[in-house]
């Protein structure tokens, strides 16, 4: 238990940024709409969060300035595909180099910078013997981020509006004819979802790591994507596979220190490994992807004017 309580922790640290973003982009999918975008939004998130927890001395506005960011690149990607009916995977690629290229710019002056440590955890739960200084020790956004799966789980099969959502995604011409807004219930998904990659990028260098260099989020935002299919659109088995990459993450470091001579180039490149296989089986099995996808994923909508 000694050695296996640190490697929970670890592994809930490392898959909470996989998470957050996977459940942003899920959204997006669930209203059939596919962003490439998501390694840019997350790194120009983490820019933004760590200059501001940075010159503020507060995490909090922090990860507030990151969530920003990912929402304000999210309206611009929400402007590209759905009012000018843009190609959704060639915009997707222009907002990840748009916020590649805009957090390489902004984050030059505060590379090698890094944030005082701060005290984490819940109250009264960390102070627990064994539990309380691992499991219960970690960012409340760890918490936060399973409880937004189980929400989010019961928003999509439980509520009216998360069936609607999930309409748009399966059929927009149906849910035009019903009378319903495509457009605008597009443009609250792709928010909603820019609002986690944001959250997700700012996590990083505000909690994770607390430091900025360029190019930090090391694909992470493909990672997301790839989770999304792993989970069958499902926001309770993508949290489960954040965690299962994440512990992939942390198994490096857990190994290393418990002697097992096993070559750490190996070790690193598990969890692109397992993102390769994910896209292989994504694309190898039509059967299986059209029992689980949206049908209307990638489309553009184009209403009778």
């Amino acid at each position: 238990m000694e050695s296996l309580l640190p490697l929970l922790a670890a592994t809930l640290n490392a898959g909470t940024p996989l998470a957050l973003a996977a459940l942003g982009l899920a959204i997006h999918e669930r209203a059939g709409v596919i962003n490439l975008g998501a390694e840019g939004m997350m790194l120009l998130a983490a820019a933004a969060g760590f200059a501001v927890a940075f010159h503020t001395g507060s995490p909090a506005w922090g990860l507030a300035a990151g969530a920003g960011a990912g929402v304000a690149l999210a309206a611009v990607f929400a402007l590209l595909v759905v009012v000018f009916n843009a190609s959704q995977y060639g915009s997707g690629l222009a907002i990840m180099l748009l916020g590649s290229g805009l957090s390489a710019f902004a984050g030059v002056s505060y590379a090698g910078r890094s944030l005082g440590q701060g005290q984490a955890g819940l109250p009264w739960l960390r102070d627990i013997p064994g539990l309380g200084g691992t499991v219960f020790a970690l960012h409340p956004l760890v918490y936060a981020t399973m409880a937004l799966a189980c929400l989010l789980t019961g928003f999509l099969y439980r509520t009216r509006a998360g069936m609607l959502l999930r309409a748009v995604g399966e059929s927009p011409e149906s849910a035009h004819a019903l009378g319903y807004p495509v457009g605008r219930i597009r443009v609250l998904a792709i928010l909603a979802g820019g609002l986690c990659c944001g959250l997700a990028g700012a996590y990083l260098s505000v909690v994770y790591t607390q430091l900025w260099s360029e190019g930090m989020v090391a694909g992470r935002g493909w990672m997301a994507l790839a989770l999304i299919a792993f989970g069958m659109w499902h926001p309770l088995r993508i949290l489960l596979g954040a965690y299962l990459f994440g512990g992939l993450t942390m198994l490096q470091f857990q190994l290393q220190g418990m002697g097992v001579q096993v070559p750490s180039q190996f070790l690193a490149m598990l969890p692109y490994v397992c993102t390769v296989a994910v896209l292989a089986l994504r694309g190898g099995n039509p059967g299986w992807m059209r029992r689980n996808m949206p049908r209307a994923l990638g489309r553009p909508f184009l209403p009778e004017r």
